[in-house]
């Protein structure tokens, strides 16, 4: 799994997919049978990801974290490698095409990157941590 997928289920609480779902019906008299997809579900609510984010904060006894600027915090707050390895990784897989030094400006691209990218895939986040 990808590392903003993992990052992504820590947030947003890992969901299997259901399996796509179809209906047959044979028609009257005989003949071919044709397929229809069964009816989609709703979509689900938006996820507050600063709310999220608090609240795991808050049950680990806020830790002196500064996740809402920090790629490095928001990985250790959600138990993950934030080793310049896997960051480096993240950098590739979200189109980082700077030097992946680690450096200040690498770790600050990553961090509203992975905002961004919560926000495209529902989830609400501030816009102070997308700009």
């Amino acid at each position: 799994m990808s590392i903003f997928g993992k990052i992504k289920d820590a947030i947003f609480g890992k969901k299997a997919a259901p399996a796509p779902e179809t209906t047959s019906k044979a028609p009257a008299g005989g003949g071919t049978t044709t397929t229809a997809p069964a009816p989609t579900a709703q979509p689900q609510a938006q996820v507050d990801v600063e709310q999220v984010l608090n609240g795991i904060a808050a049950s680990k006894g806020n830790p002196d974290l500064n996740w809402r600027t920090s790629i490095v915090d928001l990985m250790k707050l959600l138990d993950m490698d934030s080793s310049l390895g896997n960051r480096k990784e993240l950098a590739t897989e979200l189109g980082y095409t700077g030097d992946k030094d680690g450096s200040a400006e690498m770790n600050i691209w990553l961090h509203k990157e992975v905002m961004r990218q919560l926000a495209a895939n529902g989830g609400k986040v501030p816009a102070s941590m997308m700009d």
